[in-house]
């Protein structure tokens, strides 16, 4: 059984394709051990607790400085012992030791197809409204491994979206969700949990 801890900062929905993917099967041998949250108000607690899942919120504004925040949530990750550490839409920069520590056991999923519209300060919106402002036809959304940079780590998995006419970054970020993010995170953490079992 591959145990995770699932990274939140905001709506969850990420977090509920993975819920679902677990309940369906889709994701087999996977517990979620904990929901972790740097936003006490971020509705993923909700929908933790209404699926039963232990969660928790470490908050920066209950730290005097970040090197503080840090240490609180790498000592509250190391509670869960993960094998896999799940950032699902986690607006939080990971700091180098949690890196070092969990080497090749973070994974992210990202609003694009990286190398696109990936690094500081592309996060939410602000990714899709970059690509629209470019007038790409395709992008999408990725999955991959977290290193020291900012989207920077090895690529799992990647699904590619049309954009269509009359796009604006809010319904082209509902397209995104739907038909790559809820997609390809569950399938990730599949073939990891396949790997690990192999």
């Amino acid at each position: 059984m591959m145990d995770i801890v699932v990274c939140v900062s905001g709506g969850g929905t990420n977090l509920q394709a993975i819920i679902d993917a677990i309940a369906d099967g889709s994701i087999s041998d996977t517990r979620i051990v904990c929901v972790l949250s740097n936003n006490k108000d971020a509705y993923a607690l909700e929908r933790a607790h209404k699926a039963g899942l232990e969660s928790v919120c470490v908050s920066p504004k209950d730290y005097d400085d970040r090197e503080s925040f840090n240490d609180a949530m790498l000592k509250e990750i190391d509670k869960y012992n993960p094998d896999l550490i799940v950032l699902a839409g986690f607006l939080v920069n990971i700091p180098q030791k949690m890196v070092e520590k969990y080497r090749n056991r973070i994974i992210n999923i990202h609003p694009s197809l990286i190398p696109a519209f990936c690094g500081k300060g592309y996060y939410g919106l602000k990714v899709h409204e970059k690509a629209l402002e470019r007038g790409v036809k395709v992008t999408g959304a990725t999955v991959h491994y977290v290193d020291e940079g900012t989207d920077t780590g090895p690529i799992i998995l990647q699904e590619p979206v049309r954009v269509l006419e009359g796009d604006t970054p809010e319904i082209l970020q509902r397209r995104v969700m739907e038909q790559a993010e809820w997609v390809i995170l569950p399938q990730a953490i599949d073939m990891i949990a396949k790997g690990m079992r192999q």
